[in-house]
């Protein structure tokens, strides 16, 4: 038999074999991996909570009218198309090792272990339950490690920031719907510059709820476990990780916010 009919079955053979090792995870299979897809499956009902919960706090503004933006709220965000959004982002911004990477890091036990906490504390649900033990974990840990490593993680994650940046997004979308029902020309401008001349008050109260969740929802992590977090999301592949996913959510929300502002005028605004 000659050689070359050895060494092509054999290369073949070879290629088969080691192709899946050395292949890095996709988008998709990191996301899995990871605790987000299961978060951003309650992303829609999160939002139509929250934003529920502020329009009430308006005096001006009928029960009914609240509840009927919370219900088009709720219809008008996908969370297939959130993922969908993070999965593209993640593909054009990650290389193949950065995948691997995250990927590596979501398979440990200590993160399977995060992955968990953080999934329970996104449930709608629990939300009372945080800011119910806010003061009670807030003296707790007053002073301690775990306070002293939340400036840490929330740079790291980008939490407090973010949030910020899409409540600004979310509350001006909604101006439209607030012009709609008050009929005065200039109060979507008024709204506006309202809520951008309080970005530094925002960033303070997100901050806080941000901080009362951080020690709900690590409460049972050791120092060391948050360490090995915190190490993970300050890495080239975690960093790039957190700030695609972010900035992805970010813009899977604030999209629909016009529309859902148009479609909350036309429901407020009588026919002539």
């Amino acid at each position: 038999m000659k050689l070359g009919t050895l060494v092509k079955p054999l290369l073949v053979a070879g290629l088969l074999v080691a192709g899946p090792v050395m292949a890095a995870p996709g988008a998709q299979q990191v996301l899995t991996a990871s605790p987000i897809d299961e978060i951003v499956e309650r992303y829609p009902a999160m939002m139509a909570e929250g934003i529920r919960e502020g329009l009430k706090r308006n005096q001006q503004l009928p029960p009914m009218v609240a509840e009927t933006i919370g219900y088009v709220v709720t219809n008008s965000f996908s969370a297939a198309d959130i993922e969908q959004q993070i999965v593209k982002d993640l593909e054009q911004n990650l290389s193949g090792k950065q995948l691997e990477a995250v990927q590596s890091w979501y398979e440990t036990p200590v993160a399977k272990k995060i992955s968990g906490a953080e999934i329970a504390a996104s449930d709608p649900a629990a939300w009372k339950q945080i800011r119910a033990r806010a003061p009670e974990l807030a003296e707790k840990y007053e002073g301690t490690d775990r306070a002293n490593m939340f400036e840490r993680f929330d740079r790291a994650a980008r939490a407090t920031e973010s949030a910020v940046d899409t409540s600004i997004a979310v509350q001006l979308g909604l101006a439209t719907a607030m012009a709609a029902f008050s009929n005065d020309s200039d109060n979507y401008e008024a709204v506006k510059q309202k809520i951008e001349s309080q970005r530094g008050i925002l960033r303070g109260v997100v901050e806080k709820q941000v901080y009362d969740s951080y020690l709900h929802t690590y409460e049972k992590m050791s120092a060391q476990e948050m360490g090995l977090y915190i190490d993970f999301l300050e890495s080239s592949a975690g960093a790039a990780f957190s700030k695609t996913v972010t900035q992805s959510i970010q813009q899977a929300i604030t999209d629909p916010i016009e529309s859902i502002g148009n479609q909350m005028a036309r429901f407020l605004t009588p026919e002539n």
